[in-house]
């Protein structure tokens, strides 16, 4: 008996950690706001733009890669905006979910400044399985990546 008791134990912090979504609070220009890096489609891998440069890279954890055109790819910290529980912001379209990405680079400007968070718009269209970032980058997903329950 003492062994279930320990077992269930065991699996329910197991449960409990597994699913705890990171949620993370920045200041932006509009004011304060929480992001996550949480979502139930795959949103991590690279965004190409035409199929080629200027590309999004985003991994898990928050980090990853913004190359704006005719410039070079820079470190980034990235996040989709959430409430401060992580749950998703989100506007439901005919086919498609669009959120809000936020970013910031993490090397100095070139003017020395300290980077500032930039929000530009995700939308997931479920239909024709692509993802795009600010309209013009776009990833392919499939239909066995799509939802993750």
């Amino acid at each position: 008996m003492y062994k279930l008791r320990y077992c269930i134990g065991l699996f329910i912090v197991f449960i409990t950690c597994g699913s705890a979504q990171a949620v993370r609070e920045i200041e932006t220009e509009a004011g304060k706001l929480f992001i996550t890096t949480t979502n139930e489609y795959p949103i991590f891998g690279t965004y190409h733009f035409k199929e080629a440069e200027p590309i999004v890279e985003l991994q898990r954890g928050g980090t990853g890669q913004y190359q704006l055109h005719d410039s070079p790819k820079r470190p980034i910290e990235w996040g989709l905006e959430c409430s401060e529980t992580g749950t998703l912001k989100s506007v439901k379209g005919f086919d498609n979910l669009k959120y809000y990405l936020y970013y910031r680079f993490t090397d100095t400007e070139a003017d020395g400044s300290t980077p500032v968070w930039t929000r530009v718009e995700m939308t997931v269209h479920l239909n024709a399985g692509k993802i795009f970032i600010n309209g013009e980058r776009m990833k392919l997903f499939t239909a066995k990546e799509e939802k993750k329950k």
